[in-house]
Parts: structure tokens; C-alpha cells; sequence
């Protein structure tokens, strides 16, 4: 388990910001002992769930052509046939994931092969489990060909707490199923858009785990 480097800059400047706070109560309220003990605690709890949210563990797997494995931590909100209208403008299978605050938010690729399209779009901060979210809040688009010439498309959503979303992928660069897509800071949203027909492993509510779960088979 280590710190996924997003978060250095969030926990060095949440850091200091609460050792100031908790400095400036010591001195505004020395008297009231309780209080600032209450207010050293809370501190504490929050910097905790910073660390808890910025984990990385190590999850290692062998790349396998005819498995999709789930990219992201969370629940499994929408199985359905969708229309796709930002590169494909077609029907697909849509397999969407929820990431509340408290699962891992790193992002990995669910398959091996060559990026295609990469494009990020600014938008609302709806919360990330609404219908339309993924076609109207921050989002980033990554098309990814695999060697059987399918195309998986993967889309980062960000939610309503989530301001910030972090894309590795560039169009033409070759991927490994499993490495490190990108990460989205705080509660978001994860879709893939699959070919119809594609054969379906996880039912929908169901918990998964980025790089453990095998969501679909090609």
C-alpha cells in the first residue's frame, strides 16, 4: 500500500492548514482545554480519511485478451443498452461504476491495446450516479483498440464533490490492461461503452475492484 501521487500536494498543504488551525486555537483558546482537544481529534479524522482516500495498493494481474476487468473501485449502477453519442453515435452496452468517497480512485485500463481518442470535457457537477451525468458533467473520454480490433471506450465522470479529473492517455500510445488510466479526485463515475452482445459478468449493485473483477468477456 502506498500514496498515489495526486494526492502529495492535498496532504502537504492539509497538513499544514490543520497544524495552523489547531496552533491559532491553542493560543485563541488556551483555557478551553475540551475544545481544543475536540478540534485536534476532528483534525486527525480528517487527515486520516485524506490518507484512506489517496491510497494506492498494489494489484498486479496478467493481461488477458479475452477478459474486461473493471477499472475502477465501487457499485455497479447502470447495465443497459445506451445510444453513445460522442464517438461511437451508435448503440452500445453501457456498464457504469460508482465511486463514492470512501473506495480507491485510482483508474486502470480494462484491456490492453492502442489508444484511439482522448478527449476531456469541462461540464456541471451533478451527482455521479444521475442518468445524465455522464453526458453533462467533467468528463474525460479514452478509446481504447485492442488486438482483436474491438474498441472499448472508457469514461472518467466526475461527480458532485469531484472538481478534478486526471487522464495518463494519449491518442496513439500502446496500453496494458490493468496499468494506470488516471484518477479522479473525490466521489465520481466510471461508464464503459462495450459492443452489444458482449457477454456480461457482474450483476448490476454489485461491488467490484479495479484490476480483481472481471466485468465482461470479448
Amino acid at each position: 500500500m502506498s500514496i498515489h501521487r495526486e494526492g502529495y500536494k492535498i496532504l502537504i498543504f492539509g497538513f499544514l492548514s490543520l497544524l495552523v488551525i489547531n496552533i491559532i486555537a491553542a493560543i485563541l483558546i488556551s483555557d478551553l482545554v475540551l475544545l481544543r482537544w475536540v478540534l485536534g481529534f476532528a483534525s486527525l479524522i480528517l487527515y486520516v480519511f485524506l490518507l484512506f482516500f489517496f491510497r494506492l495498493p498494489a494489484r498486479h494481474l496478467e493481461p488477458d485478451p479475452g477478459l474486461i476487468y473493471a477499472p475502477a473501485d465501487g457499485k455497479v449502477v447502470v447495465i443497459e443498452e445506451t445510444e453513445e453519442t460522442e464517438y461511437f453515435k451508435d448503440k452500445r452496452l453501457q456498464f457504469s461504476i460508482f465511486m463514492s468517497p470512501f473506495n480507491m480512485h485510482s483508474n486502470r485500463y480494462p484491456v490492453s491495446g492502442k489508444v484511439k481518442y482522448v478527449e476531456y470535457h469541462p461540464g456541471h457537477n451533478m451527482v455521479a450516479w444521475h442518468p445524465k451525468s455522464s453526458e453533462l458533467n467533467e468528463r474525460s473520454t479514452i478509446v481504447i483498440e485492442t488486438s482483436g480490433g474491438k474498441e472499448i471506450l472508457v469514461r472518467q465522470v466526475a461527480g458532485a464533490v469531484a472538481r478534478r479529473i486526471v487522464t495518463y492517455s494519449r491518442p496513439g500510445q500502446e496500453v496494458r490492461q490493468g496499468d494506470e488510466l488516471g484518477f479522479i479526485k473525490f466521489g465520481s463515475r466510471v461508464d464503459i461503452f462495450l459492443p452489444l452482445g458482449t457477454e456480461i459478468e457482474i450483476p448490476i449493485l454489485q461491488q467490484v475492484k479495479a484490476n480483481k473483477s472481471i466485468i465482461a468477456k470479448i
